[in-house]
């Protein structure tokens, strides 16, 4: 079976950036099982699973802009530390969840200098090309509850 829209797919991966540092991997662990077509991955990789079978081995270059987006400076703000009241001290490297004009938001303190605190709101990855050595390890047609639910399931279903 190929990797077609609403199937299940499953797939072990290592993610390097250009540089070749690893930046994540499924070694160790169960493959990465999505829903083709419900957008649960980066787009560019979707893609490029598109038609694959199991047993499949490939390499895969997603641009920033297929992947979490390019750098967008925008979405960095200073602020004053009063803006997070009931934190007793705020850290380089912490994420709070803020609700902006797109939405909830995750960003995550890159400065603290005195009263001010620098937060960015882009993904850890934008502006990061990526690549992926990926193995097809399972492709399955998709069940009525993933199809409602938009994602795949583990076994023995899921839980809400």
């Amino acid at each position: 079976m190929n990797i077609t829209h609403d199937c299940v797919a499953s797939f072990h991966y290592i993610l390097t950036d250009n540089s070749g540092k690893i930046l994540d991997s499924s070694e160790g662990h169960e493959p990465l099982s999505y829903l083709h077509g419900a957008g649960n991955i980066i787009p560019g990789l979707e893609s490029a699973l598109e038609g694959k079978v199991v047993g499949e081995k490939l390499s895969v270059n997603v641009p920033a802009a297929q992947a979490y987006g390019v750098h967008d400076n925008s979405l960095i703000q200073e602020l004053p530390s009063t803006m997070f009241s009931g934190i007793e001290q705020i850290e380089v490297g912490m994420e709070f969840h803020a609700e902006t004009e797109h939405g909830m938001q995750v960003v995550t303190v890159t400065k603290v200098e005195g009263d001010k605190v620098t937060i960015d709101g882009n993904h850890p990855l934008a502006g990061i090309d990526l690549n992926f050595a990926v193995e097809i390890t399972e492709v399955r047609a998709a069940t009525e509850e993933e199809l409602t639910h938009g994602h795949a399931h583990g076994a023995g279903g899921h839980h809400h």
